[in-house]
Protein backbone atom coordinates (compact mmCIF):
# COMPACT_ATOMS: atom_id res chain seq x y z
CA UNK A 1 0.00 0.00 0.00
CA UNK A 2 2.58 2.11 1.02
CA UNK A 3 4.80 1.40 -2.95
CA UNK A 4 1.17 2.15 -4.38
CA UNK A 5 1.03 5.76 -2.45
CA UNK A 6 4.41 7.18 -3.61
CA UNK A 7 4.30 5.74 -7.16
CA UNK A 8 0.90 8.40 -7.06
CA UNK A 9 3.32 11.44 -5.90
CA UNK A 10 5.67 10.07 -7.82
CA UNK A 11 3.52 10.45 -11.05
CA UNK A 12 1.76 13.85 -9.88
CA UNK A 13 5.07 15.71 -9.77
CA UNK A 14 6.31 14.32 -12.85
CA UNK A 15 2.97 15.26 -14.61
CA UNK A 16 3.71 19.25 -13.07
CA UNK A 17 6.64 19.40 -14.67
CA UNK A 18 5.81 18.25 -17.83
CA UNK A 19 2.93 20.41 -17.53
CA UNK A 20 5.45 23.57 -16.84
CA UNK A 21 7.97 22.78 -19.70
CA UNK A 22 4.93 22.85 -22.34
CA UNK A 23 3.58 26.30 -21.31
CA UNK A 24 4.35 29.23 -23.71
CA UNK A 25 6.83 32.16 -22.13
CA UNK A 26 5.71 35.48 -22.23
CA UNK A 27 8.13 38.20 -23.09
CA UNK A 28 8.47 41.28 -20.49
CA UNK A 29 7.46 44.36 -22.56
CA UNK A 30 10.10 46.96 -22.45
CA UNK A 31 9.42 49.99 -23.77
CA UNK A 32 12.34 51.25 -26.45
CA UNK A 33 15.24 52.75 -25.43
CA UNK A 34 14.69 55.52 -27.68
CA UNK A 35 11.46 56.74 -26.38
CA UNK A 36 12.75 56.83 -22.77
CA UNK A 37 15.56 59.26 -24.08
CA UNK A 38 12.67 61.15 -25.67
CA UNK A 39 10.77 61.42 -22.71
CA UNK A 40 14.13 62.38 -20.40
CA UNK A 41 15.31 64.96 -22.61
CA UNK A 42 11.46 66.63 -22.05
CA UNK A 43 11.89 66.60 -18.61
CA UNK A 44 13.42 69.83 -17.53
CA UNK A 45 14.10 70.96 -13.69
CA UNK A 46 12.36 74.32 -12.34
CA UNK A 47 15.40 75.49 -11.57
CA UNK A 48 17.37 74.86 -14.76
CA UNK A 49 14.70 76.34 -16.93
CA UNK A 50 14.79 79.62 -14.57
CA UNK A 51 18.50 79.56 -14.09
CA UNK A 52 19.56 81.17 -17.47
CA UNK A 53 16.92 83.83 -17.31
CA UNK A 54 18.14 85.13 -13.42
CA UNK A 55 21.77 84.96 -14.50
CA UNK A 56 20.37 87.37 -18.01
CA UNK A 57 18.52 89.79 -15.27
CA UNK A 58 21.51 89.89 -12.28
CA UNK A 59 23.93 90.88 -15.47
CA UNK A 60 21.94 93.30 -16.66
CA UNK A 61 21.09 95.37 -13.36
CA UNK A 62 24.91 94.84 -12.48
CA UNK A 63 25.56 96.51 -15.94
CA UNK A 64 22.70 99.44 -15.01
CA UNK A 65 24.07 100.11 -11.88
CA UNK A 66 27.79 100.56 -12.95
CA UNK A 67 27.04 102.59 -15.14
CA UNK A 68 25.57 105.43 -12.41
CA UNK A 69 26.93 107.15 -9.82
CA UNK A 70 26.06 109.43 -6.80
CA UNK A 71 27.31 112.56 -7.28
CA UNK A 72 27.50 114.63 -3.64
CA UNK A 73 28.13 118.90 -3.78
CA UNK A 74 28.24 121.21 -5.11
CA UNK A 75 31.66 123.09 -3.54
CA UNK A 76 33.13 125.87 -4.24
CA UNK A 77 36.23 125.09 -2.16
CA UNK A 78 37.88 121.74 -2.97
CA UNK A 79 38.79 122.00 0.19
CA UNK A 80 35.55 121.13 1.72
CA UNK A 81 35.00 118.56 -1.03
CA UNK A 82 37.64 116.60 0.30
CA UNK A 83 36.74 116.87 3.71
CA UNK A 84 33.62 115.09 2.51
CA UNK A 85 36.05 112.62 0.50
CA UNK A 86 37.59 111.44 3.66
CA UNK A 87 34.46 110.96 5.69
CA UNK A 88 33.22 108.89 3.48
CA UNK A 89 36.33 106.59 2.96
CA UNK A 90 36.13 106.29 6.85
CA UNK A 91 33.13 104.76 6.52
CA UNK A 92 34.63 102.13 3.65
CA UNK A 93 32.72 104.10 1.00
CA UNK A 94 34.58 104.44 -2.12
CA UNK A 95 34.47 108.21 -3.53
CA UNK A 96 36.89 110.64 -4.95
CA UNK A 97 36.91 114.54 -6.42
CA UNK A 98 36.07 115.91 -9.15
CA UNK A 99 36.42 119.04 -10.76
CA UNK A 100 33.09 120.71 -12.99
CA UNK A 101 33.68 123.60 -15.19
CA UNK A 102 30.71 125.45 -16.08
CA UNK A 103 29.93 128.15 -18.25
CA UNK A 104 28.86 131.65 -16.19
CA UNK A 105 28.85 134.47 -18.50
CA UNK A 106 30.73 136.10 -21.52
CA UNK A 107 33.84 138.84 -20.64
CA UNK A 108 35.56 141.32 -23.47
CA UNK A 109 39.28 141.64 -23.77
CA UNK A 110 40.03 144.91 -25.14
CA UNK A 111 44.02 145.01 -27.05
CA UNK A 112 45.97 146.22 -29.35
CA UNK A 113 47.71 143.56 -31.93
CA UNK A 114 51.55 143.19 -31.82
CA UNK A 115 53.43 145.67 -33.89
CA UNK A 116 56.31 144.83 -36.12
CA UNK A 117 58.96 143.90 -33.34
CA UNK A 118 59.16 143.74 -29.77
CA UNK A 119 61.07 147.00 -29.42
CA UNK A 120 58.02 148.91 -30.94
CA UNK A 121 55.18 147.15 -29.06
CA UNK A 122 57.31 148.16 -25.71
CA UNK A 123 57.59 151.74 -27.12
CA UNK A 124 53.96 152.27 -27.76
CA UNK A 125 53.36 150.32 -24.28
CA UNK A 126 55.42 153.55 -22.83
CA UNK A 127 53.13 155.88 -24.76
CA UNK A 128 49.95 154.52 -23.80
CA UNK A 129 51.49 154.58 -19.86
CA UNK A 130 52.78 157.91 -20.24
CA UNK A 131 49.06 158.76 -21.56
CA UNK A 132 47.64 157.20 -18.06
CA UNK A 133 45.83 154.18 -19.76
CA UNK A 134 46.45 150.67 -18.06
CA UNK A 135 48.16 148.70 -20.11
CA UNK A 136 50.26 145.34 -20.63
CA UNK A 137 52.32 143.49 -22.70
CA UNK A 138 51.52 140.17 -23.75
CA UNK A 139 54.43 137.27 -23.24
CA UNK A 140 52.48 134.52 -24.97
CA UNK A 141 50.19 133.01 -27.23
CA UNK A 142 49.60 134.67 -30.88
CA UNK A 143 49.05 137.72 -29.51
CA UNK A 144 52.38 137.81 -27.50
CA UNK A 145 54.14 141.47 -27.93
CA UNK A 146 50.62 143.28 -28.40
CA UNK A 147 49.17 145.63 -25.54
CA UNK A 148 46.13 144.12 -23.41
CA UNK A 149 44.09 147.02 -22.30
CA UNK A 150 41.93 144.89 -19.71
CA UNK A 151 39.38 142.43 -19.99
CA UNK A 152 35.73 143.53 -18.59
CA UNK A 153 32.59 142.04 -16.95
CA UNK A 154 30.59 144.05 -19.31
CA UNK A 155 30.45 145.23 -23.40
CA UNK A 156 29.62 148.66 -22.85
CA UNK A 157 32.66 149.02 -20.18
CA UNK A 158 35.07 148.00 -23.01
CA UNK A 159 33.16 149.94 -25.84
CA UNK A 160 34.08 153.12 -23.85
CA UNK A 161 38.01 152.25 -23.55
CA UNK A 162 38.01 151.41 -27.59
CA UNK A 163 36.23 154.50 -28.18
CA UNK A 164 39.02 156.20 -26.14
CA UNK A 165 41.77 155.13 -27.79
CA UNK A 166 40.33 155.99 -31.17
CA UNK A 167 40.56 159.53 -30.10
CA UNK A 168 43.86 158.78 -28.90
CA UNK A 169 44.63 157.72 -32.64
CA UNK A 170 45.28 153.78 -31.33
CA UNK A 171 43.03 151.28 -32.99
CA UNK A 172 42.42 149.10 -30.85
CA UNK A 173 40.12 145.47 -31.70
CA UNK A 174 38.00 143.07 -29.11
CA UNK A 175 37.57 139.59 -28.38
CA UNK A 176 34.67 137.69 -26.45
CA UNK A 177 36.59 135.48 -23.41
CA UNK A 178 34.13 132.56 -22.38
CA UNK A 179 34.19 132.82 -18.60
CA UNK A 180 33.77 129.40 -16.96
CA UNK A 181 33.24 128.74 -13.07
CA UNK A 182 34.53 125.56 -11.31
CA UNK A 183 32.86 123.27 -8.56
CA UNK A 184 33.81 120.69 -6.94
CA UNK A 185 31.21 117.18 -6.42
CA UNK A 186 32.62 113.92 -4.57
CA UNK A 187 31.68 111.20 -6.89
CA UNK A 188 30.50 107.68 -4.98
CA UNK A 189 31.13 104.96 -6.64
CA UNK A 190 28.85 102.23 -8.43
CA UNK A 191 29.54 99.62 -5.94
CA UNK A 192 29.78 101.94 -2.39
CA UNK A 193 25.80 103.72 -3.76
CA UNK A 194 24.27 100.96 -1.59
CA UNK A 195 26.23 102.13 1.61
CA UNK A 196 25.61 106.05 0.86
CA UNK A 197 21.44 105.40 2.47
CA UNK A 198 19.21 108.42 3.00
CA UNK A 199 20.31 108.48 6.36
CA UNK A 200 24.15 108.89 5.73
CA UNK A 201 22.88 111.43 3.17
CA UNK A 202 20.72 113.62 5.55
CA UNK A 203 23.47 114.01 8.49
CA UNK A 204 25.88 115.26 5.51
CA UNK A 205 23.37 117.56 4.48
CA UNK A 206 23.10 118.90 8.48
CA UNK A 207 27.04 118.94 8.28
CA UNK A 208 27.21 120.66 4.84
CA UNK A 209 24.61 123.78 4.31
CA UNK A 210 23.37 123.17 0.41
CA UNK A 211 24.42 119.80 -0.18
CA UNK A 212 22.77 118.17 -2.84
CA UNK A 213 22.98 114.38 -4.32
CA UNK A 214 21.96 113.56 -7.89
CA UNK A 215 22.91 110.27 -10.20
CA UNK A 216 24.67 110.87 -13.33
CA UNK A 217 26.85 108.95 -15.60
CA UNK A 218 29.86 107.75 -14.37
CA UNK A 219 31.69 109.47 -16.86
CA UNK A 220 31.10 112.93 -17.63
CA UNK A 221 29.35 115.06 -15.58
CA UNK A 222 28.99 118.40 -17.65
CA UNK A 223 24.95 118.69 -16.53
CA UNK A 224 25.89 118.50 -12.94
CA UNK A 225 24.37 122.66 -12.17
Amino acid sequence: MRWILLLLILLNAFYYVWHQQQAPLRAKEVAPAGAYQGARQDIRLLSESSAPRARVDESASASASAAVCLYLGSFEAEEKARVVEQRLLSLDIQAEVRSVDAAAGVEYWVYLPPLASRQASLRQLRELQARRIDSYIITQGELANGISLGIFPRGDSAGSVMQRLREAGYEPQMRELSRAHRSFWVRVAPESRRLADEFLLGRLAGDFAGLQHQLMPCEGVALLQ
